[in-house]
């Protein structure tokens, strides 16, 4: 058999491997998105991940790409601190460089969004050193009417 005959050989094999692992891969993600409910609710917000929507009170939030795939992650491990690396991975799809802000950034226009939405509570908190934390919680304001001078 001549090199090139074998080349040929191997390649269709190596090829088919890689095809059967694409495939096999596509087919656990179909598996996951058939697993995971139409849509996740937290508090008042009712996220549908498939269609790409937030409902906030029964009211549509218009959020960007990244600002729904942030929620969409947080959404999916609510009440639990994710972290920064985490967040960035499945959001951005690669790994989180050091002194890059772009996460703290899109999390403060998310929680501007969300609490404009909904005043009176608070949804993403932050944990220093450790990630964020998607849990509605009343908000405490600093004045109220017996404190406003």
């Amino acid at each position: 058999m001549s090199f090139t005959a074998l080349s040929q050989v191997l390649h269709s094999q190596v090829t088919a491997r890689s095809l059967s692992w694409r495939m096999l891969d596509a087919i656990v993600e179909a598996a996951q998105l058939e697993s995971e409910p139409s849509a996740i609710q937290v508090g008042e917000l009712e996220i549908r991940p498939a269609d790409g929507l937030c409902l906030a009170a029964g009211r549509a939030l218009t959020l960007s790409v990244r600002e729904f795939g942030l929620l969409v992650a947080l959404a999916r491990r609510a009440r639990s601190i994710v972290s920064r690396p985490d967040l960035y991975s499945q959001v951005w799809g690669a790994q989180l460089r050091d002194g890059d802000r772009s996460i703290d950034v899109y999390v403060h226009k998310l929680r501007v969004k969300l609490e404009t939405a909904l005043p009176g509570y608070r949804f993403i908190h932050t944990h220093v050193g450790f990630g964020y934390r998607l849990d509605p919680e009343l908000s405490h304001p600093f004045h109220t009417p017996d404190t406003a001078a």
